[in-house]
């Protein structure tokens, strides 16, 4: 009999962490994913920032990549991409029965949160997996990559906004020759003017609402603490 999680929380909680290492980040999730799958937290979802890193999905095991920087090689779907300060990382540590279901909610967020800033983008369900995302155009503006264990999803997506696009140049982000990468600070300026928090808050919002959950902001600090069995048993 498989694990049963509880689908639908009430609320979801979501903290903005600033700038994480890239480990870091993933063992908080992992954590994280064992107080969800025994139903001790809510959904939970992680904004943040890494420093510069190329992370290789479970698709792009084999492909050549550039040096000069660390890469990790990760669980989660999709191929190689970069990570990097002024990019949004979001995290969702949610319940996904259905993991379709779960990235095209995901896109369906990061495309809606566009259009509230004046950036027309879209999902390319129709192209197939390998287009999974958000495109502006031909444009690619936002990535997605997840792993689900026990009905519990990790890992998330990443939305381009004030970072620097050169490092995608550097190899085919996503396993996509010629692939051209956008970011938020291209297409809108003025919707930059506080980094990733203004487009982070309204991801945040829709996918909240696309669950039927009244959104909680934790701090940075409390999340750390209770991603450990310890300090919700305390």
């Amino acid at each position: 009999m498989g694990v049963q999680v509880q689908q639908v929380t009430t609320e979801m909680w979501v903290a903005e962490l600033g700038l994480v290492d890239y480990q870091q980040a993933l063992e908080l999730q992992e954590r994280l994913r064992e107080q969800r799958i025994d139903a001790a937290i809510p959904d939970t979802l992680l904004l943040l920032e890494h420093p510069a890193v190329i992370t290789r999905g479970r698709r792009g095991l084999g492909e050549s990549l550039p040096g000069g920087m660390p890469i990790v090689d990760v669980d989660r779907g999709g191929r190689a991409t970069w990570h990097g300060p002024g990019q949004l990382v979001g995290y969702p540590v949610v319940a996904a029965p259905d993991v379709v279901g779960h990235v095209r909610m995901i896109e369906e967020a990061i495309v809606d949160a566009l259009a509230e800033v004046g950036v027309r983008a879209r999902a390319r369900v129709e192209d197939g997996p390998d287009y999974t995302g958000v495109w502006v155009g031909e444009r690619k503006i936002a990535s997605i990559g997840v792993h689900v264990r026990r009905g519990v999803a990790t890992h998330g997506f990443a939305v381009n906004v004030v970072n620097d696009l050169a490092p995608f140049e550097a190899f085919n982000p996503c396993g996509l020759a010629g692939v051209q990468m956008t970011s938020l600070a291209q297409e809108a300026p003025a919707a930059c003017e506080r980094g990733t928090t203004c487009i982070g808050r309204r991801i945040a919002r829709l996918l909240c609402e696309q669950r039927g959950a009244r959104q909680r902001i934790v701090a940075a600090a409390r999340i750390r603490q209770l991603a450990t069995r310890e300090a919700l048993v305390a």
